[in-house]
């Protein structure tokens, strides 16, 4: 049951930590922020697991385990709740566009307005149309709820980790134990799939569905302005995780001790190198009369005696930077996949959901079992780890031949005679077709020429006519889709996913292989953490493990990695307010280069601090060889000893049966 209880608790946890991944796009929009401060915010989960997790991994190891996951259930789903709050407070969403709902077509208002670039350059300030909506724009200070809302959950989530998986090896049979971490890591993996499932669905959903009408709407899914329903599935998630906590009240403290551990179950050799008889009864005794003064007392010379094991340093230190590259590229390879591949962000999460997602699950478990199959010691389970993740590195070279071109873009990706160059400047947007209209060089508002051209809005287009409405806008008499100045233009960009599309099933493939491959050695690798150390230092182990990760990990990797992609930028958005929004278009060539190279080189580094480590570990194996040998002949004489005066009590005895049973 406590199993069961566990498993549901990952996955409401995982579920929503990995919608809060699917929708980083849409807060970006939403909020009109950088990447980097998407990476503050993601960060911030770890955050609040940095404030209390070393106490709770510690002292709660010592209380009733189960009562304090329940409670961290709780404040994750209100931390949940709170994520979504910004969106019942701030106005409807706006977004930059020159096209408008209107019932009489004939009304539309020319894109081309008459003036000059120079006019504009002197009035470039000017954006200050929407004064009165800036006074009561609250969307500079919103995204504040999201980062407060993720440090809760962050809090919350701290005890189900070190206490649940410590609790399960405390309670279960040696053999046992893999296959029951494999599985509740398992669970952990499955739960993103439904997360990246529901962002996928919200995505799909307009932000402010039931405040607007649809048909108003003049943008689609795959356009770079549009934000889905984000908050709904915080909603949905926080509901989820509130349950979770329900079956914790009900759980015992401490579980019967299964029959295997007894120390009638176990064999003369088995019983001759045990060095603590205590880890016969209880693995992991709770100290019911401890008093939290007294396991004060004792935190610092424990979390010595931890950290002088040179074997779990170097582990932490692998870890860390393993995770950095982990967690660096799980962040944003949605938003990698949107922008590489020009896939709409509905359509990027449901693959990870529905591909990459199930690939890591069936790794994670598939890991697990073969632990338990062919019975890996220590060092068995560490040359597993990093022979799978070794064989993922060198397949993941191959994603740096997996590439799409830079989506055409006047003024932007090449220049309006369509000589090919990648070099934006705002006044490379200018150009003679389009000298007679009073255009802003901030806004993103693009559509589709018929000589298949995105421009950055109609007036930059030189279009000087509309027909239509809504999606169904038309532009015509753009001076700069054509020579003859009697060229038509449609909203939004346009496609040119040819390459994209040929390249992309190659992408999904590598994608799903190397996941396995690399998920593999999850579950080895987690249980050599668990064994590289005693018995009684296990839940503070994990406390520091996570908290270590967490903190070097969790919260720098998405930060970095979103500053170094927003160096590739292009196009930014304009703040309604003023100021740099979120970015509308990338330099795929330089988002590739940056985001796959920064990922492998992490792994490149925590590979060469792998062999330090090996050795080490093989020096203390040997050591510890030794010592039992040495042990076991030192008590030999004694337990000879023993045998002989038993021998001589049954000898005297009458019942010749007894007497063979004994010996």
């Amino acid at each position: 049951m406590f199993l069961v209880a566990l498993s549901f608790a990952y996955f409401s946890k995982s579920l929503s930590g990995s919608y809060m991944k699917s929708t980083i796009t849409q807060l970006e929009r939403r909020f009109d922020i950088p990447s980097y401060l998407i990476g503050v915010i993601d960060g911030s989960f770890e955050i609040g697991n940095l404030l209390v997790i070393a106490f709770v991994s510690y002292f709660g190891a010592k209380l009733h385990r189960p009562k304090i996951i329940a409670v961290g259930c709780v404040l994750m789903s209100i931390g949940t709740f709170v994520i979504a709050l910004p969106h019942f407070i701030i106005g409807r969403y706006e977004f930059e566009t020159s096209v408008r709902w209107v019932v009489n077509s004939t009304l539309n208002p020319s894109p081309c307005p008459l003036g000059s670039p120079a006019d504009l350059t002197q009035h470039d300030k000017l954006p200050q149309v929407p004064a009165t909506g800036c006074e009561g724009d609250s969307n500079l200070s919103m995204w504040i709820y999201v980062l407060l809302g993720n440090v809760l959950r962050g809090i919350g989530e701290t005890p189900v980790q070190p206490l649940g998986i410590s609790y399960i090896d405390d309670y279960a049979s040696e053999e046992n134990a893999a296959l029951y971490v494999g599985c509740v890591q398992t669970i952990s993996v499955v739960g993103p799939v439904f997360g990246y499932l529901l962002g996928s669905l919200c995505a799909k959903i307009y932000v402010d569905i039931g405040f607007v009408k649809m048909e108003t709407i003049t943008i689609t899914p795959a356009d770079a302005r549009w934000v889905g329903a984000w908050w709904l599935g915080y909603l949905i998630a926080g509901v989820i995780t509130l349950l979770s906590a329900i079956p914790f009240w009900f759980l015992p403290r401490s579980l019967p001790i299964p029959e295997p551990q007894g120390p009638e179950k176990c064999t003369p050799e088995q019983t001759r190198f045990i060095k603590d008889p205590l880890l016969l009864k209880h693995k992991y005794p709770a100290d019911e009369n401890t008093t939290f003064i007294e396991m004060a007392k004792d935190f610092i010379p424990t979390l010595r005696s931890l950290l002088g094991n040179p074997v779990y340093l170097i582990y932490l230190c692998v870890t860390i930077i393993q995770l950095n590259s982990l967690i660096g590229m799980v962040t944003y390879k949605p938003k990698y996949i949107e922008q590489h591949f020009r896939q709409s962000a509905s359509k990027a999460n449901f693959l990870m959901g529905v591909i990459n997602i199930p690939a890591v699950a069936l790794g994670m478990f598939s890991g697990g079992l073969l632990m338990k199959r062919l019975k890996l010691n220590i060092m068995g389970a560490a040359r597993f780890a990093f022979g799978t993740s070794l064989i993922g590195y060198i397949l993941s070279l191959f994603f740096f031949a997996i590439s799409c071109e830079n989506a055409k873009v006047a003024g932007v990706t090449l220049s309006y005679n369509s000589m090919d160059r990648i070099s934006y400047d705002t006044h490379s947007l200018f150009t003679a077709c389009n000298s007679d209209c009073f255009c802003s060089a901030s806004d993103w508002d693009p559509v589709c020429g018929e000589n298949g051209i995105t421009y950055v809005s109609p007036c930059l287009a030189g279009c000087t006519g509309s027909s239509g409405s809504g999606k169904n806008t038309v532009f015509s008499n753009c001076s700069c889709v054509g020579v003859a100045g009697n060229f038509m233009a449609s909203t939004g960009q346009c496609p040119h996913k040819d390459d994209c599309d040929r390249m992309f099933p190659y992408f999904l493939a590598l994608s799903v292989i190397t996941s396995f491959i690399i998920s593999l050695g999850g579950t080895p690798g987690y249980m050599f953490l668990i064994r590289c150390i005693k018995p009684q230092l296990k839940s503070l182990a994990l406390g520091f493990h996570a908290l270590s990760t967490r903190t070097l990990a969790g919260i720098p990797a998405p930060i970095y990695f979103g500053a170094i992609i927003d160096t590739t930028c292009l196009k930014w958005g304009q703040k309604r307010c003023g100021g740099i929004g979120a970015c509308r278009i990338y330099n795929t060539t330089a988002y590739r280069i940056a985001y796959l190279g920064l990922t492998l080189s992490l792994r490149t580094i925590s590979f060469i601090i792998c062999i330090p480590g090996f050795i080490l570990l093989s020096r203390q194996l040997r050591k510890e060889e030794r010592n039992a040998i040495h042990g076991a002949l030192a008590n030999g004489g004694t337990e000879l000893e023993t045998l002989r005066k038993e021998e001589f009590v049954i000898s005297n005895s009458d019942n010749s049966t007894a007497r063979e049973t004994r010996l």
